[in-house]
């Protein structure tokens, strides 16, 4: 009896690798994906690596500029507007007129007031003339007087010796007639001798009053100056060459001094960038910045740094920080850096470039 023939068995494949048994390792794909992301993550390390190195940068900064308030100096209605929104404007343009009836009725009035100092004066210096001639009168009336006591005082001495001699050479009723003649005399000397002095008296109140008229006429040619200048201050005229913006006023509105009634901004821009204090060892003045605006994507401009605040940001806040206290928390402060344009880059935006205004957000990386 034949043995029965062996069948051949054949291997089956096993779920987890191929037919011999052995391990495979990940498919090809993870494999270049794993890759491409360590070169990526090597590649985007390194790049943050070396702008740690090279450039210092940050986004809390905007665009500056200088911005000058319309103002006028003087109280009224307004007249004429020659100002328009956003219009632009050279120093010394005329902006606004206010009415000017009110200054000119003042400058009436003083102009009056000085005519009325100059008859104040003119009356003063008659009265001081007439003064100095009655005292001149009087002047020459105690000479006078003093001649006459001086006679009557020799009289009457002449009297006394006469009676007091041994004839009698004179009776008593003549002596009584001399000393009374030289007592008369004494007290017309001291009459004139007031009178006289009252005189004078008079020429230096006169004089004191033209002096009065004068001082006031002066006072008076102030006020008039004044007024002048108020009355030219109807005309508000700008301060610099720029734009108008803010402009709050129309014609007829009454309007006080010191109220803002515009803003002017110049043309010329720059950059207040607010670093941290730890980013300013490696900074300096010159280098090279890179900016970006928001209002401008894809157009990078260069600028400059110009220099330093003389503070920090805290210091010039209205209420700064009291760091004397108990509750003491280290912040790490910031400071205002100015930044300036480069014309050059300036110029490559063309008339895009007068859109660069105070305010907008810019973001900056200074090549350290």
């Amino acid at each position: 009896m034949n043995a029965p023939q062996s069948q051949a068995v054949t291997p089956q494949p096993t779920p987890n690798g191929p037919l011999n048994g052995k391990k495979s390792g990940p498919p090809v794909p993870l494999l270049i994906i794993g890759a491409a992301l360590l070169i990526g993550g090597i590649g985007l390390g390194g790049r943050m690596w070396w702008r740690s190195q090279h450039l210092v940068e940050t986004d809390n900064a905007f665009i500056a500029g200088r911005i000058h308030p319309v103002a006028t100096r003087v109280a009224g209605v307004v007249t004429e507007m020659r100002m328009q929104d956003n219009a632009s404007v050279k120093a010394g343009d005329v902006l606004l007129r206010l009415d000017p009836a009110d200054a000119a009725v003042q400058v009436e009035r003083l102009k009056a007031q000085i005519a009325q100092a100059d008859a104040a004066i003119a009356t003063s210096a008659a009265q001081i003339a007439q003064a100095k001639a009655q005292a001149a009168a009087t002047a020459s009336q105690v000479a006078q007087a003093e001649a006459v006591l001086a006679r009557t005082e020799l009289d009457a001495k002449r009297s006394q010796a006469l009676f007091g001699a041994e004839l009698r050479a004179t009776s008593k009723q003549e002596l009584d007639a001399a000393l009374a003649a030289r007592d008369v005399a004494r007290a017309d000397l001291a009459a004139r001798k007031a009178s006289a002095a009252a005189a004078k008296e008079a020429v230096a109140a006169a004089e004191s009053a033209r002096q009065s008229a004068q001082a006031q006429k002066l006072a008076t040619q102030a006020q008039l100056q004044d007024a002048h200048n108020q009355l030219g201050y109807v005309e508000l005229k700008a301060a610099s060459d720029g734009r108008i913006g803010k402009r709050t006023v129309e014609v007829g509105q009454r309007v006080q001094p010191g109220q803002q009634l515009a803003a002017i901004v110049e043309a010329d821009t720059w950059i207040v960038a607010n670093f941290k204090e730890t980013q300013l060892a490696r900074m300096k003045p010159g280098q090279k910045v890179h900016v970006h605006v928001d209002a401008f994507p894809g157009h990078d401009l260069v600028a400059k740094v110009d220099s330093f605040a003389p503070a920090s940001g805290a210091s010039f806040a209205l209420l700064p920080p009291d760091n004397a206290t108990g509750n003491f928390t280290k912040i790490v402060q910031r400071v205002p850096v100015k930044l300036v344009f480069e014309p050059e880059s300036l110029k490559a935006l063309g008339e895009a470039a007068s859109r660069l205004v105070p305010g907008l957000s810019v973001q900056v990386e200074v090549e350290v």
